[in-house]
């Protein structure tokens, strides 16, 4: 059985020493949806929400909350990302849109929790642009697709395996 690497013998919180790791590329990408009303949709898409451009919007907003991600999340290392991005695909059938983040950089430690909190405040974004045309948004599976680098190597999100 694994052990969580963040609690040491005695049961305390601890920041995990990464300073003998090896500093190798390391990519993330996580995804999430928020789905809203026929209305809200229609207005996102074409661009005409009050607030304004609420997908350029968020996706700045996503960007900044990546690279603050260790000022949000007790024990995260302060990483040096050198790529960061927002990406979107509108489901029409559904009134959802799902936010991409993708998280790159040259360290010792991952990056899976800059791209997860990146498209979390996307979506939070989202959430906070729309809110005054529908307060029933539901902001659901925020999930990790990707991981490259780093000791454990190679991870994909297998919808098979996976409990979305």
């Amino acid at each position: 059985m694994k052990s969580f690497t963040h609690i040491d013998a005695k049961g305390n919180a601890v920041m995990v020493d990464v300073s003998e790791k090896d500093i190798t590329a390391r990519t993330a990408v996580a995804a999430g949806r928020i789905a809203m009303s026929t209305e809200c949709y229609a207005a996102v898409a074409a661009g005409v929400m009050k607030k304004g451009d609420v997908l350029g919007t968020a996706q700045i907003a996503g960007i900044m909350g990546a690279k603050r991600t260790s000022d949000l999340i007790p024990l995260c290392h302060i990483l040096n990302l050198t790529k960061c991005g927002v990406e979107y695909s509108m489901h029409d059938e559904s009134c959802e849109i799902e936010a991409r983040c993708t998280v790159k950089c040259s360290g010792r430690t991952g990056v899976e929790m800059e791209a997860l909190t990146g498209v979390t405040v996307t979506l939070l974004t989202i959430y906070d642009m729309c809110k005054a045309v529908d307060k029933h948004m539901v902001i659901r599976d925020i999930h990790l697709l990707e991981k490259q680098g780093g000791k454990s190597g190679y991870f994909v999100y297998d919808l098979q395996g996976g409990r979305l």
